[in-house]
């Protein structure tokens, strides 16, 4: 008789989205995003970091400040890297894991790239502007929402 208690795919996904953005380096946000293929293969994976060929070491991690003197002018987010990252052409249909709802720089390349669904685990910007049009444009592109809604439950192995 088989097991019982296994992980479904949103699980398994997002826990692979959650441990992506354990690599991000920034001090205050680390996200992860996961692109998955509508037969539950791995596409690609990103985290939020600096653009390769950038130290990390030396670009700013700072929040505020002047705008050059911020992360926000450098940092490349999770959804982007992941798209980037991909090997793949066409991510038509695909569905995207994240940690964070995305940003609306995030979600042009998100619909650009024929994404089809977006899973969210984290909301924490939902009233921001960017936020706002973010829904806005997936909602006129077609793509569809869905909240990540953790179980709660423990899984253990045999090992």
């Amino acid at each position: 008789m088989k097991r019982e208690d296994y992980i479904n795919w949103d699980e398994y996904f997002m826990g692979i989205a959650l441990l992506t953005a354990m690599r991000s380096k920034d001090p205050n946000s680390q996200v992860g995003a996961c692109i998955v293929s509508p037969e539950n293969k791995i596409l690609s994976l990103g985290y939020n970091g600096m653009p390769m060929g950038c130290s990390d070491d030396e670009m700013p991690w700072e929040r505020e400040g002047a705008p050059l003197q911020t992360k926000y002018m450098y940092v490349c987010h999770a959804e982007l890297n992941a798209i980037l990252n991909s090997a793949h052409n066409n991510l038509k249909g695909a569905r995207v894991y994240v940690t964070l709802f995305p940003c609306n720089e995030c979600t042009k390349a998100i619909i650009q790239s024929g994404i089809a669904e977006v899973v969210y685990y984290g909301d924490k910007y939902h009233d921001s502007d960017s936020s706002i049009a973010a829904r806005f444009m997936f909602e006129h592109a077609g793509v569809r929402l869905t909240p990540y809604k953790p179980t709660g439950r423990r899984v253990e192995l045999e090992l």
